[in-house]
């Protein structure tokens, strides 16, 4: 399992219709994201910065995204900051730990 995390920034005044778009996320969208081997993935907020965190099967492999991932940008681009092409801009985030509770040794 890979897991990958970004940050992201939303424009001043879009937090309730960014929730209320993905409230009511396209259901094509999720089965892309399933398809494509995303096992969790969840979006937090603190004030304007979102962090993303996904858990998938496998990176990738280069390619053009999907219409209906282009689709989906278009849509949320009027609310954050994003690239000319509707592309959300993305800063990967480092980890620096973590804890596994099943990894943990037990006292015997």
């Amino acid at each position: 399992m890979i897991r990958r995390v970004w940050l992201m920034t939303l424009k001043p005044g879009c937090e309730a219709e960014y929730k209320a778009r993905h409230d009511a996320i396209w259901p094509e969208l999720l089965e892309l994201m399933r398809s494509n081997g995303i096992r969790d993935f969840t979006i937090h907020r603190h004030g304007l910065t979102l962090i993303a965190v996904q858990d998938r099967d496998a990176l990738p492999v280069a390619t053009e995204p999907d219409p209906v991932q282009w689709r989906w940008w278009a849509e949320m681009a009027p609310l954050m900051h994003c690239h000319p092409d509707t592309r959300p801009i993305q800063t990967e985030v480092e980890d620096v730990f973590a804890f596994h509770a099943d990894t943990f040794p037990k006292d015997s």
